[in-house]
């Protein structure tokens, strides 16, 4: 079985109804507006998708999906052919990823461990912060981190569930508690949900040493061939 978790804060839904037939949906709100309609879980308006993400995780451990996808509210902005990555999964769900796990996006790029290459300069970070990724590894691992993390924008992606129990639920849990406790915990979980799951999302051997891969064209961009 596939199901599609969303993490919705106020973002139209409506585009749920053009999903393919086979797919479970379940919708997490933290709009607390009841606008998402009366099947969704309301959670608390915090941590962000991260929060969402691990919450059903947690909750759901041991009755996973044997793939689940998650996703934004509105997953277009990172994934413009989103709905026909949909429809490809629901046709082929056994070619979704050997790997177990799959980056669901349309650009790479790397941070460091500071934050100082995308997240300071970052339009929407106004105070010019930075992303102090090797603390919230230490957090999350109890381990000094990599020094810089490669990633598909958006914070989306697929996962098996096999993959997802090579962790235990305590973990998870541990990760759940960071993601409301610790500073900008959802953009250091955007860049590190493979580390989450004990793998390595991007081969480092295909990037030859590239810090941003643009994998589809995008604004008259030429994409590379992945």
């Amino acid at each position: 079985m596939l199901e599609l978790v969303v993490a919705r804060y106020t973002e139209d839904l409506a585009w749920l109804r053009k999903r393919p037939a086979s797919l479970y949906v379940t919708v997490y709100d933290k709009s607390a507006d009841g606008s998402a309609g009366p099947d969704a879980l309301a959670l608390p308006n915090v941590g962000r998708e991260a929060h969402t993400y691990l919450h059903h995780l947690v909750d759901r451990y041991d009755t996973l999906a044997e793939w689940t996808i998650f996703c934004q509210g509105k997953p277009f902005d990172h994934a413009f052919d989103f709905k026909k990555t949909l429809r490809a999964f629901a046709d082929a769900p056994d070619a979704i990823s050997p790997l177990g796990f799959r980056w669901l996006g349309h650009l790479i790029d790397t941070d460091d461990d500071q934050g100082e290459r995308l997240f300071r300069p970052w339009s929407k970070n106004e105070d010019g912060r930075g992303l102090e990724l090797r603390g919230f590894h230490r957090a999350l691992f109890g381990t000094d981190g990599p020094a810089a993390y490669t990633f598909v924008l958006g914070a989306q992606f697929a996962i098996h569930r096999d993959i997802v129990r090579r962790q235990t639920r305590d973990f998870y849990e541990r990760a759940l508690a960071v993601s409301i406790t610790f500073p900008d915990a959802a953009h250091c979980f955007e860049r590190s949900w493979d580390l989450v799951f004990g793998l390595i999302g991007i081969d480092r051997h295909w990037l030859a040493g590239r810090q941003t891969v643009h994998l589809k064209p995008m604004r008259h961009q030429t994409p590379d061939l992945l």
